[in-house]
């Protein structure tokens, strides 16, 4: 099994697998662009900057702030990647599967009841986290099925061992510009550009142990 490696503070901003515009009605050209080259880019920088941090304290054997800067790797590596698999868990209308996978649908049945089920519960998952935060389906191999999490502020309210396999982003960056305060339409709304085919990527690759940012 391969690997990337990603050398010391050079996490790099991934691009975009559609331009822009591509989202749009559901996501509007400016909130993307705003969404993907600050935001995002600032979760990069973040993440950078706490490893090299640490890799000095390591050089000094100077722990003083190594719980500052863990907090930093934490919130700001889980802000990055859980934002490289939101864009990926999204893609143009016309350019992506309409509906869930045969594997990934079969598992929603069986332990969901069915897709219905699901999709009702990751709404209201999202709808209803408190302040900032995501909802994602992740894989558990602990317990080998599917579970819905509400995940707060990126690093808070997630399973150990749970690979991502589709998130929403529900911080008030990723939808107030077009939205403004109305969570729950642009919750409804963003069913309408899921890339399914990218799920069923992500599940077949979460079932070797594989949790890549980007997929093709």
């Amino acid at each position: 099994m391969q690997y990337l490696t990603v050398p010391l503070g050079q996490h790099r901003l991934p691009p975009l697998p559609y331009s822009y515009h591509a989202l749009e009605p559901v996501i509007s050209g400016k909130l993307l662009e705003i969404h993907h080259s600050q935001h995002h880019k600032a979760y990069v920088e973040g993440l950078n900057k706490a490893e090299l941090k640490l890799a000095e304290a390591r050089g000094k054997r100077d722990y003083s702030l190594v719980k500052h800067w863990e907090r930093e790797i934490a919130f700001h590596g889980s802000g990055h990647i859980l934002h490289s698999i939101y864009w990926t868990s999204m893609a143009p209308i016309g350019n992506r599967w309409e509906t869930p996978g045969t594997q990934i649908h079969n598992l929603m049945a069986n332990y969901f009841g069915s897709f219905l089920a699901f999709q009702e519960q990751f709404s209201e998952a999202a709808i209803n986290v408190e302040g900032s935060g995501w909802a994602g389906l992740v894989w558990q191999p602990g317990w080998g099925r599917l579970e819905i999490l509400a995940i707060e502020k990126h690093q808070n309210f997630f399973q150990v061992g749970g690979i991502p396999l589709l998130v929403m982003d529900v911080w008030e960056h990723a939808y107030y510009l077009d939205y403004l305060s109305k969570r729950k339409e642009y919750v409804r709304s963003w069913w309408q550009i899921v890339n399914w085919a990218a799920v069923e990527k992500r599940l077949n690759l979460a079932l070797v142990g594989q949790m890549p940012l980007v997929i093709s």
